[in-house]
């Protein structure tokens, strides 16, 4: 398998801690942690984030309230195969709520 995936993490403003949904999601989130979205894409992260911010096959959340990408929590994780990928978002998301951060995944 080729390493050709990428997983990403997206600093959130605070203003989605206003979103209802989103402040569910995170029972566990400890107040002034950065919220974040964390996603995988087989795109370079910066492309997927400007198009996120452009609305091409974007969530709301990294539309509305992204910030910028956090390399410093994933940069070190990539590339990697497309199952490695999807099990790295998922990994990465949980290890992020544990230490506090709000955290939102598609």
């Amino acid at each position: 398998m080729r390493a050709k995936h990428n997983v990403y993490v997206v600093e959130l403003s605070k203003e989605v801690l206003d979103e209802k949904k989103f402040l569910k999601s995170n029972p566990g989130y400890v107040r002034g942690m950065p919220c974040v979205y964390v996603g995988m894409t087989g795109l370079d992260p910066d492309v997927r984030f400007d198009n996120h911010k452009a609305g091409i096959h974007a969530n709301k959340y990294v539309t509305r309230f992204g910030l910028r990408l956090m390399t410093e929590l994933f940069e070190h994780l990539n590339p990697m195969p497309y199952g490695d990928a999807q099990y790295m978002e998922v990994d990465l998301g949980i290890r992020l709520r544990e230490q506090g951060y709000g955290v939102w995944q598609a």
